[in-house]
């Protein structure tokens, strides 16, 4: 079973012009996302969504990201919305619950809670605070 984790691994050094590719391919997918506004209708977009989107598996995906900068794909997605909303507090008068709506999120509540455990404070004290 190390052997095949080993092997497994290796693919994520060996590759690493690619690795950057798949990572720039990931950002670009999460802008245009937003910038088609699909959003709207299908929520945040998922690692799977994703992956299915750059022929990879959501595994595989979450993976690659973790190897090339620390961070899986889910934490990748999440940081997206999170400097997204910083935008949006700090550039519109929007109450939350329209920025937690325009960003996908099914409830203010959740929007207000992954925003908090990434930045430490709540969406309203961001705004108040910046």
């Amino acid at each position: 079973m190390d052997y095949c984790t080993r092997y497994y691994d290796r693919q994520f050094y060996t590759r690493t012009n690619l690795n950057q590719d798949v990572l720039a391919r990931f950002e670009d997918l999460l802008k245009t996302y937003y910038k088609k506004e699909n959003q709207l209708e299908m929520g945040i977009p998922s690692v799977s969504y994703c992956g299915k989107e750059l022929n990879l598996s959501s595994k595989y995906l979450s993976d690659l990201l973790k190897k090339e900068t620390g961070k899986n794909a889910k934490t990748h997605i999440d940081d997206f919305l999170i400097n997204k909303a910083k935008n949006e507090l700090l550039s519109t008068s929007s109450t939350v619950s329209e920025i937690a709506f325009g960003l996908g999120f099914e409830y203010s509540q959740h929007f207000s809670k992954t925003f908090k455990a990434e930045t430490g404070m709540s969406p309203l004290q961001f705004r108040n605070y910046a």
